[in-house]
C-alpha cells in the first residue's frame, strides 16, 4: 500500500474550510477522522478559534474517545478544552446545565417498566421489546404519545402500543425520569422553545461538527438544526459521513439526512473524499460495481494510487459445511503460503446465528478465533440454557443434574426464589437425595409455587421418560413448544441486525439433527469451552454492523444467499448498502461466500454477487 500523505488535496480543502456550512463525503477509507482532526486544529490555529467554542458530536463513546486520542499531537494540551462528546453526552449536560432535575433510567429499568405497564394495559402476545423498539423510532422522530395515538387510530396493536406510551410517560414524570430517546426530545423542545437557551448555545459553540452523519435520525437532526440557525457569519457547521455507508435504519437513522443535505442548507459547500487509502483496485472495482445498482444516493467514484492486488475471490459450497470447508482451505493457504496471521483475518457475516458453522469448522481444524464483541454460538444464553435443559434431562439425578436444575428452574421465570432454593437444598441434604427428587416430593405450601413447580414436572418428566426414543432436535423442538420458549428470549428483544435469538435456536436444533442421543450432542458442544473460540489473536467473527469502521487485510463475506443478504425482510437499498460496508472493510484481499443450501433447503446466490460482477 501506498503511504499516505499527511493530507490530500481534497482533505486539506475540507479541513481549512473557514465560516459557513459543509458537508464532507468520504468514502469508506478516505482518511475522514483525519480530516476532521485536522479541521478542528485549522480553526484553532488559523481562524483564532477558542477550543471551548468548538463542539464535536459523535455516535459512539470509544468514536469521541478515539478522536481525543487523534486530536492530542495536533493540539497537545489545548484538547481537552474541546469538547468532544456523543449527541446524547451533550443533550444530558446541556439540561442539567440549564436547571432539569432528572435521572437516566436504564435500559433494563425500562423495560421492566413496559412490561409491567404491558401486563396492566392487557396488550396480549405484543413483545415487550416491541414496544420499547415503537416508542423509541417515535421518540427519534420527535413524534409525543399524543401523536402517536392519533396516528394509529383504527390499528389495535398500535393503539394498544399508543396506551402504553402514554403510561410509560406519565410514570417517568412522577418519578422525574428520562430514558436516552427523552434526551433528544426534550433537548429539542427546550432549544426550540426557548430563544435565549437557543441563543447562548449558539453562541457558545460557534463552530459544530458532526461525525458519521449518514447515522443522524430526525430528532437529532432537528437539534442540529436549531444550534446553527440564527447565527452570525462567524461560524461553521461541518458534517462528514457517507451515504453509502447508511445501515442503520432500525435505529431510527435517515439517510435522507446527508441526501438532502444541500436542500436544508441552500449554500452549503460539498466536499468528496473519494481517495481510498485501504483498499486496492480490484477490491474498489466490486465496491463501485455493487453500490452504483442504488438509486438513492450521492454520486461518488471510488478512487485509490494504491498498487494492483489479488483478484476478488468466489467461493460457492454445496451447503453451509462446504462452505465452511473452503473457508478454512483458503485460510490455511494465507498463512502458508502468503505470509498472514490469524489476526489479519476477519469473517463477516448479515445474522449472528451465522456464525455456527463457521465456529464448527474452526474448532474441527484447530483455526483459533474470537467472536467479536459477542459470544461463540454455544454460549448465547438462548442456546446454553436448552443444552442445560437436555443436561439435565439426560441425567436428572446426579450432581450434573443439579447443577443444571439450578440454571433452568426458574426459565423462562417461575418466580422462584432464593429463599425456596435454599429450602430445597436444605430438604435434599435431609433425605440424601438429588434435588429434582426433592422438588416432586417436597411440600410446597405457596399456592404459585406449587403451581409453576407442577407444570414444570409435568413438561420434564415425559422428556426424562421418553429420552432413549427421542432424538436430541425432536426434544430441543419439544421443549420450544411446551415452554414458549420462541416467546420468552424475543420479548426482551428490541429488534435488530445483529440479534436473531429464534435464529440461534433454530440452528441449534439443526445442529442437533447430527446426534442420536443427547450426550453425544453435548460432549460436541461442551468442546467448545476449552478449544479455540476466545482467542485474540484469532480470527475475528462478527456482523457486518459490528464491523463498520474497521479494517482487515483479509475479510471473508459469509452467507451470500438470497433472503439472508439481502435479508428476506430488508429494504433492498439498504441491504445493498449492508454488503458494501462489509465487502469495503477488506485492505488486501477480499473473498465472497456462499452455499447451494441452507438449513437443508436450495437457496439461490445473492443478487448482489452478480452485481459486482457485472460486465466481466
Amino acid at each position: 500500500m501506498k503511504k499516505r500523505p499527511q493530507l490530500n488535496e481534497q482533505q486539506r480543502k475540507a479541513a481549512s474550510f473557514g465560516n459557513g456550512v459543509a458537508s464532507v463525503l468520504a468514502i469508506p477509507g478516505s482518511g475522514k477522522t483525519l480530516t476532521m482532526t485536522h479541521r478542528i486544529g485549522n480553526l484553532i490555529r488559523n481562524h483564532g478559534v477558542a477550543p471551548e467554542n468548538i463542539l464535536g458530536l459523535t455516535f459512539t463513546r470509544n468514536a469521541a474517545a478515539a478522536m481525543k486520542e487523534r486530536l492530542k499531537p495536533v493540539l497537545n494540551k489545548m484538547t481537552s478544552k474541546v469538547q468532544l462528546q456523543t449527541i446524547h453526552a451533550f443533550c444530558y449536560s446541556l439540561l442539567k446545565s440549564e436547571g432539569k432535575t432528572f435521572e437516566i433510567i436504564t435500559e433494563k429499568d425500562q423495560l421492566t417498566l413496559i412490561k409491567k405497564l404491558a401486563k396492566k394495559e392487557k396488550v396480549g402476545k405484543i413483545p415487550s421489546g416491541m414496544i420499547v423498539r415503537e416508542i423509541g423510532l417515535a421518540k427519534n422522530n420527535l413524534i409525543t404519545w399524543q401523536e402517536f395515538q392519533e396516528m394509529y387510530l383504527g390499528d389495535l396493536a398500535m393503539m394498544k402500543i399508543g396506551h402504553i406510551y402514554m403510561a410509560y410517560e406519565e410514570s417517568k414524570r412522577r418519578n422525574m425520569q428520562l430514558d436516552l430517546n427523552d434526551l433528544l426530545m426534550e433537548t429539542y423542545k427546550l432549544l426550540k422553545e426557548n430563544k435565549e437557551v437557543r441563543k447562548k448555545y449558539q453562541e457558545q459553540y460557534s463552530h459544530i461538527l458532526v461525525d458519521e452523519f449518514q447515522d443522524t435520525n430526525p430528532a437529532q437532526m432537528g437539534i442540529l438544526k436549531l444550534l446553527v440557525s440564527e447565527r452570525n457569519g462567524d461560524s461553521s457547521f461541518w458534517v462528514c459521513g457517507d451515504d453509502w455507508q447508511s445501515i442503520y435504519a432500525f435505529t431510527g437513522a435517515s439517510v435522507g439526512n446527508i441526501l438532502n443535505f444541500n436542500e436544508m442548507f441552500r449554500n452549503a459547500r460539498q466536499f468528496i473524499l473519494d481517495m481510498n487509502y485501504r483498499s486496492t483496485p480490484e477490491i474498489l472495482n466490486v465496491c463501485q460495481k455493487l453500490i452504483a445498482h442504488n438509486t438513492r444516493k450521492i454520486e461518488k467514484t471510488l478512487r485509490t494510487e494504491n498498487a494492483n492486488g489479488e483478484t476478488v475471490v468466489t467461493l460457492a459450497g454445496v451447503n453451509e459445511e462446504d462452505e465452511s470447508l473452503q473457508i478454512v482451505n483458503e485460510i490455511k493457504d494465507l498463512l502458508e503460503r502468503k505470509g498472514y496471521s490469524y489476526k489479519d483475518i476477519a469473517i463477516l457475516y448479515r445474522a449472528n446465528c451465522q456464525s455456527r458453522i463457521i465456529e464448527e469448522g474452526f474448532s474441527k481444524y484447530k483455526i483459533p478465533y474470537h467472536v467479536e464483541n459477542g459470544m461463540s454460538f454455544y454460549q448465547r444464553h438462548e442456546v446454553k440454557t436448552l443444552l442445560e435443559y437436555l443436561r439435565f434431562i439426560d441425567d436428572p439425578n446426579s450432581d450434573d443434574g443439579d447443577d443444571a436444575l439450578r440454571k433452568i428452574i426458574n426459565v423462562p421465570n417461575r418466580y422462584i426464589g432464593k429463599n425456596f432454593m435454599t429450602e430445597l437444598e436444605g430438604y435434599a441434604n435431609q433425605k440424601e437425595v438429588h434435588l429434582y427428587q426433592a422438588l416432586k416430593t417436597m411440600r410446597i405450601e405457596i399456592p404459585y409455587l406449587r403451581k409453576y413447580i407442577k407444570q414444570f414436572v409435568e413438561i420434564i418428566d415425559p422428556l426424562i421418560r421418553d429420552k432413549s426414543q427421542l432424538e436430541p432436535a425432536e426434544m430441543i423442538g419439544i421443549l420450544r413448544e411446551a415452554l414458549e420458549y420462541d416467546r420468552f428470549i424475543t420479548d426482551d428483544d428490541v429488534p435488530s441486525p445483529d440479534d436473531e435469538k429464534v435464529a440461534n435456536v433454530n440452528q441449534l436444533q439443526l445442529a442437533a439433527t447430527r446426534y442420536s442421543d443427547i450426550r453425544s450432542l453435548l460432549n460436541y458442544t461442551d468442546s467448545f469451552k476449552d478449544e479455540t473460540s476466545n482467542d485474540k489473536d484469532g480470527v475475528s467473527l462478527m456482523t457486518i454492523h459490528k464491523a463498520k469502521g474497521l479494517e482487515f487485510p483479509v475479510v471473508f463475506v459469509t452467507g451470500l444467499i438470497d433472503g439472508m443478504l439481502p435479508h428476506k425482510n430488508g429494504d433492498i437499498e439498504e441491504e445493498r448498502r449492508i454488503a458494501f460496508v462489509g465487502i469495503s472493510r477488506a485492505m488486501k484481499q477480499l473473498y465472497l461466500t456462499c452455499s447451494s443450501t441452507y438449513a437443508g433447503r436450495p437457496v439461490k446466490r445473492s443478487p448482489f454477487l452478480e452485481e459486482m460482477f457485472s460486465g466481466e
